[in-house]
């Protein structure tokens, strides 16, 4: 396999199917297979990358598998992955910013965006977060509405209250400010 092979491999999850994507030995996606934005994402990724898809199992889906489980048996609060972000350099540092949110915490889009950037963004920062194609591992499910309440999350809200809801079982939950 060349390097302009992207592997992917389903995972189906406590909370919905995932593909994973290993590229040159980097996940470069776990992403929700039935999301809304599911071409588009695929577009910029395979664009970016001048690369196309293989279903083909790696050790390192099976290694992220291995720590998705841990993580839904509460056996693990963070990842320890070879990451690899596509996306535009704003994007990029948006999902950066949402690896600093705790396990065990939310922010508010608000939040997030006051951390890096002026309340202007706040529209941009929350596109961003949308266009997140690690998920779960890069914690998007985190970031809620000013108002305490669950908006916009690729997996969809089931999937985000779960993921809030298993994350909360551990620790009471809590607003963290960035």
């Amino acid at each position: 396999m060349s390097d302009s092979v992207i592997k992917i491999h389903t995972y189906t999850s406590l909370v919905g199917a995932l593909i994973i994507g290993d590229f040159q030995s980097k996940i470069i996606m776990i992403d929700w297979k039935f999301r809304r934005m599911r071409a588009a994402i695929d577009s910029r990724i395979l664009q970016q990358t001048q690369s196309t898809f293989v279903e083909k199992k790696t050790d390192l889906h099976t290694e992220s598998i291995q720590q998705l489980e841990d993580y839904f048996q509460q056996k693990r609060t963070d990842f320890n992955l070879p990451l690899h972000f596509i996306g535009t350099e704003f994007q990029i540092t948006v999902w950066n910013q949402l690896m600093h949110i705790p396990y065990g915490k939310t922010a508010t889009y608000e939040s997030l965006t006051l951390a890096f950037t002026s309340k202007e963004s706040i529209r941009a920062v929350a596109s961003a977060n949308g266009a997140n194609a690690i998920s779960i591992v890069v914690p998007c499910h985190r970031v809620i509405g000013k108002n305490g309440e669950l908006v916009g999350y690729a997996g969809g809200l089931p999937a985000k209250k779960k993921l809030l809801e298993l994350e909360s079982n551990t620790q009471q939950m809590q607003l963290f400010e960035l």
